[in-house]
């Protein structure tokens, strides 16, 4: 692993699946209101949105700190928290 990504909260994660989780999260309307760019505000789509976002690094920076930011709910397939452990007592 490469001690430059070790802290990243976003390595691993592609920018459709961030910007996929926002769109679900929030959708296009709340989306182009955070952040007005036309690829969120004028028939926005997934593809074209990618498109403009991988060729604009203002953009893409800005999509990047509202993933940051946003309160995700925690899903069913997140790491799921561990039962305590049962103590049996022997006499």
């Amino acid at each position: 692993m490469s001690s430059s990504q070790k802290n990243n909260p976003l390595h691993g994660l592609t920018l459709e699946v961030i910007l996929s989780r926002l769109v679900d999260h929030l959708g296009w309307h709340r989306l182009g209101k955070t952040i007005p760019i036309n690829c969120f505000t004028k028939t926005p789509s997934i593809k074209s949105s990618l498109k403009f976002l991988r060729k604009t690094p203002w953009a893409r920076e800005k999509v990047e700190n509202l993933y940051l930011k946003t309160q995700f709910p925690r899903k069913l397939t997140d790491t799921p928290k561990k039962a305590p452990k049962k103590r049996i007592y022997l006499p």
